[in-house]
């Protein structure tokens, strides 16, 4: 039976929270905007050439683009107390953000690879390639100033959909140089470049989807670094009283940690000062790992076998 039990927020966890939600609603409003100019630009280019490699980099920009609404949401919605029904928070609806994102890189593969095909049946011409060339590569940059922005920030917020996102953009801009090489295919003479390069399109973005999924269902459950078990255990095997770690859970809710452990004491101890060591703790591993949110400690006298150990 435990002896004592300490579960303790800080205000400036709350405040690192609200701080690491504002960076990623920031995130996502900034990528929409770069993101929907970029395939609005796109847009008109297809409507001239019919290209069908530049129709599918621009159906998965403004796929790409659109994914930015869901985590958005999910963001502010993070941010909310928790209430009498949602004891947890909201945390947990990032998470399912994250879904919303994956789905959309599945949709988009599967209609780059339909429309490909479907040119590959009925090949049309394809005209104004200096066009396409152009918005190839706006597209690359486009989508690789988003990724690069949005993979940084989700790591250093924690969040696996940012992340994930940010992988959908990169993936997006490899592809709009893609769309580059099928024009100049078509310009040296191979008209089916371009259906071919939309269905290598089609390939790149579900190698995107099984990587995004992995990480993102991984958050659902409950996956986490070793690393960071490995960090947790260590502080709290070293705390002055604590004989052992019995046991250590971890696990993502959004774009932070929670974390719950046993700890065998100094059977000696009375239930005050097993209550201070549980307290010292909890300190010291939400100072070891930031972005711990809510840490709960709870201490068992250890049994006299581990003493003696």
């Amino acid at each position: 039976m435990g002896v004592g039990h300490h579960s303790h927020d800080h205000g400036d966890r709350i405040d690192a929270e609200l701080r690491d939600s504002a960076a990623g609603i920031r995130a996502v409003k900034i990528s929409l905007v770069v993101l929907g100019v970029t395939a609005a630009a796109q847009l008109v280019v297809v409507a001239v050439s019919s290209s069908v490699a530049l129709f599918a980099d621009t159906v998965h920009n403004f796929s790409d683009a659109l994914t930015a609404v869901p985590l958005w949401v999910a963001f502010a919605m993070s941010r909310r107390a928790a209430t009498r029904r949602y004891t947890y928070g909201f945390g947990r609806v990032e998470d399912l953000a994250g879904l919303f994102v994956v789905t959309a890189i599945a949709v988009s593969a599967l209609v780059a690879a339909v429309e490909a095909v479907r040119r590959l049946i009925n090949p049309v011409p394809l005209s104004h390639l200096s066009w396409v060339i152009a918005a190839g590569l706006i597209g690359f940059v486009g989508n690789e100033v988003v990724a690069v922005y949005r993979i940084r920030v989700g790591r250093r917020i924690g969040s696996a959909a940012l992340r994930a996102d940010g992988m959908h953009a990169r993936a997006d801009g490899l592809t709009s140089l893609a769309v580059v090489a099928g024009a100049l295919g078509v310009g040296m003479g191979f008209p089916l470049a371009d259906p071919i390069v939309g269905l290598v399109i089609a390939g790149a973005i579900g190698i995107v989807l099984v990587v995004a999924a992995r990480d993102v269902f991984g958050r659902l459950l409950d996956r986490i670094d070793p690393e960071y078990l490995d960090t947790a255990r260590s502080v709290l095997s070293s705390q002055p009283g604590v004989r052992a770690v019995r046991r250590l859970r971890m696990r993502w809710v959004g774009h932070r940690l929670e974390a719950d452990t046993e700890l065998d004491v100094d059977p000696t101890l009375s239930l005050a000062d097993a209550h201070a060591v549980a307290h010292t703790a909890e300190h010291e591993l939400a100072h070891a790992i930031p972005k711990l949110s809510s840490v709960v400690v709870h201490a068992y006298p250890a049994h006299d076998h581990l003493i003696s150990s």
